[in-house]
């Protein structure tokens, strides 16, 4: 059996860095297609809508996984604001999540800080890795 410890600029299974990953999802949720936001990022189409359906399949477990994370990091948090699709929601508890992070443990880029609250899984593409987290 092999180990290999992943840095927090990855995902597994992942050639891409998060952070170019993130972008494409934040885009996606500002309203661009995937084919503009490949070729915005230099990334092969096939490789962005593979992202896009990946986190919109799991959004909801997303959502509710770094919605709590952030409320264990900041108790005082309020309710988040809706952002009106699964993707927009999941993306602002990630936001939310990063940002009570941050105030609790100090600065960290905020897509390093989901691939590590993610242990990399953000974009699993075997099965659910939020099941343990809900």
């Amino acid at each position: 059996m092999t180990h290999v410890l992943l840095a927090e600029d990855c995902l597994v299974r992942r050639r891409d860095g998060v952070e170019v990953i993130g972008a494409a999802l934040v885009a996606k949720a500002a309203g661009q297609g995937h084919r503009r936001a490949a070729r915005d990022l230099d990334v092969h189409p096939s490789t962005v809508r593979g992202w896009l359906r990946r986190f919109t399949r799991w959004a909801e477990a997303i959502r509710s996984f770094f919605t709590a994370l952030a409320h264990d990091l900041d108790p005082l948090l309020g309710p988040l604001a809706p952002a009106g699709s699964a993707l927009g929601d999941a993306l602002e508890a990630i936001a939310s999540a990063a940002r009570a992070a941050v105030g609790r443990l100090g600065p960290r880029a905020p897509w390093n800080f989901a691939s590590a609250a993610s242990a990399g899984a953000l974009l699993s593409n075997t099965s659910c890795p939020w099941a343990g987290g809900l």
